[in-house]
């Protein structure tokens, strides 16, 4: 479909950075990236720092029922709900995501009680996708982690819709750092990784195309998947190959 012809999207980017500051995030520099092709293309983006938030964790849609005093978790759903893809960039620690990806992860959790119009899960539609950075290994590790995740919440993950870049093993430069001796700015590690670019140039297409068309059939059909249908008695009788109501 060309692109000017194409339904506008929307896409949530959010930062898992255990930093304060998301402008000195690794992170948030290969999410940039996917960013720029995504507005290249009749995206919008928001950007969700996720540290610069009081969410506390939880598996609740409002945890100040629960005890904390504050959480702004309920504001930001909407901004979740807002969005028809859904990228999680998060750097690696100790072979995993950070914690506070475990904690979005948890809270997106928390909301899968939510169904649509359609009796299906409130995520049904919806694109995932994995951004991770890091200097150890374990891209494919975390981006099998939070893919998993985000499929079995109702997601739709595209094809190879994972991206990332880890330097060499042990102490060293992240990310989008300056290169030693770097004369200028764009000078910068990973930035010249062609596997790196190939990824997330891919990533970030397929999730645009899938979004495309699932946007354009309004969703998943819910042929077997209406819960509304299920609690009101449809079943599938296995010994007797037949639906009954």
């Amino acid at each position: 479909m060309p692109t000017s012809d194409a339904p506008a999207l929307k896409a949530l980017l959010v930062n898992c950075t255990l930093k304060r500051e998301p402008e000195e995030s690794h992170t948030k520099l290969l999410l940039n990236a996917v960013a720029h092709i995504m507005e290249q293309n009749n995206v919008s983006v928001d950007h969700l720092h996720l540290a610069s938030h009081d969410v506390p964790p939880g598996i609740q849609p409002d945890m100040t029922e629960h005890g904390y005093d504050t959480d702004e978790w309920p504001q930001l759903w909407k901004r979740v709900l807002a969005a028809d893809i859904l990228v999680i960039g998060t750097p690696i620690w100790l072979g995993e995501e950070s914690s506070i990806c475990r904690k979005l992860i948890e809270r997106l959790y928390a909301m899968s009680g939510e169904l649509n119009d359609q009796g299906q899960s409130i995520y049904y539609g919806k694109v995932g996708g994995t951004v991770v950075t890091g200097n150890e290994d374990g891209i494919k590790h975390v981006a099998m982690s939070t893919g998993f995740a985000l499929n079995h919440l109702g997601l739709t993950i595209a094809p190879q819709a994972d991206c990332g870049w880890i330097g060499e093993a042990g102490p060293g430069p992240s990310y989008g750092d300056k290169k030693e001796g770097a004369k200028d700015d764009s000078d910068r590690v990973g930035f010249d990784n062609e596997f790196t670019q190939r990824n997330t140039t891919i990533m970030t297409w397929n999730m645009i195309h899938l979004a495309r068309m699932l946007k354009a059939q309004s969703g998943i059909p819910n042929e077997g998947n209406d819960r509304n249908a299920w609690d009101a008695g449809a079943r599938f009788d296995f010994e007797n190959p037949e639906y009954r109501a």
